[in-house]
């Protein structure tokens, strides 16, 4: 992979300095449960099509008393995008050559009165530059509290910088995170933006406040809710609703396609799935 320009380098540290405070965070959740567990992290290297070295990532997962299965990835990789997909591409149908860097992240839980999550944020360079990302909530319980809390942590993040934002990105998270054979949605939404190139500074600075933001309220709504009691009939809600989640991922999520597209660790592409889930 060619190496990395400034804003690559800066991105890229950026993804991996926040993967490193939400795993210490989740990490201590555990602890207060009286749990040892912490994260295993397994190194992944990327060869390009072309047979050069693409680039890679780490896989991180724990499994615990609090989090039954929680993954946060941070990879970087590069090279060129093969065939009919390099058009899907915002700016590559001209020019095939890549390069990406961000941090994926999704926690089921063990209780299923604590919302799962999930959260990504990226740095894309092809003939254009641009982030994208987000995060939305995805309780297999909802309770309205949660849901108004993290609409605001995500509101207050995106109002620091444009009040155009949130009704914006949370219209595109409804219509993005929805599941069209169920017509339902996987969860109670959240953010969701892509190709935000207007500058590089201030759409990097937006999309460090996301992932701030998502490290201040989600730690919050797991403590709220991880010792409440619940019962069989909770836990099948939960089950089922993760054959959802896992259907969505699986047949319309852009992130699972790209990351099969361009040759991505198959087990830190696949980490989205929930350990246990059922259907009817």
């Amino acid at each position: 992979m060619a190496p990395l320009d400034e804003q690559q380098s800066a991105a890229r540290t950026w993804f991996e300095s926040l993967r490193t405070r939400i795993c210490t965070a989740f990490e201590a959740i555990e602890r207060e449960a009286g749990s040892d567990a912490a994260f295993d992290y397994t190194p992944w290297d990327r060869i390009d099509p072309s047979g050069a070295p693409g680039g890679g990532g780490v896989r991180g997962v724990m499994k615990g008393l609090v989090f039954e299965k929680v993954g946060v990835n941070v990879s970087t990789v590069g090279g060129t995008f093969e065939g009919d997909f390099a058009r899907s591409i915002h700016g590559a149908a001209e020019d095939p050559r890549f390069f990406a860097t961000g941090i994926s992240l999704v926690a089921h839980m063990a209780n299923p009165h604590v919302p799962a999550v999930h959260m990504n944020t990226r740095f894309l360079v092809t003939t254009k530059r641009w982030f994208g990302g987000g995060a939305d909530l995805n309780p297999p319980i909802p309770y309205p509290q949660d849901t108004a809390d993290f609409h605001a942590t995500m509101q207050a993040a995106c109002d620091a910088h444009d009040p155009a934002f949130h009704p914006r990105f949370k219209a595109w998270a409804d219509d993005y995170f929805y599941i069209p054979h169920r017509q339902v949605h996987r969860g109670v939404g959240g953010i969701f933006y892509d190709h935000l190139d207007r500058d590089f500074d201030a759409d990097f600075a937006f999309t460090r406040d996301v992932g701030d933001a998502f490290l201040h309220i989600y730690p919050d709504l797991v403590r709220r809710r991880m010792h409440q009691p619940f019962d069989v009939a909770d836990k099948a809600r939960q089950l089922e609703w993760r054959g959802r989640y896992a259907e969505f991922n699986l047949v319309y999520d852009r992130g699972t396609l790209f990351g099969l597209k361009t040759g991505g660790n198959i087990d830190a592409i696949l980490m989205s799935l929930p350990p246990l889930a059922t259907w009817s």
